[in-house]
């Protein structure tokens, strides 16, 4: 779940600096890169964890 928040806190970072970069041709490029890495941490928050069969047994 920590890394989740890490991947999350990085996109919002680096999301900003797009921002801040826009009328630039690479700041379109940042923030997309850093909006897929909000969503790719949100989206692992809901993930449940796969668990070993082998542990089962």
């Amino acid at each position: 779940m920590t890394v989740n928040w890490i991947v999350f806190g990085l996109g919002m970072i680096v999301s900003l600096l797009g921002y801040y970069l826009i009328p630039n041709d690479w700041g379109y490029g940042i923030l997309g890169f850093g909006l897929a890495h909000i969503l790719l941490g949100i989206l692992s928050m809901f993930r449940r964890p796969v668990q070993n069969e082998k542990a089962e047994h």
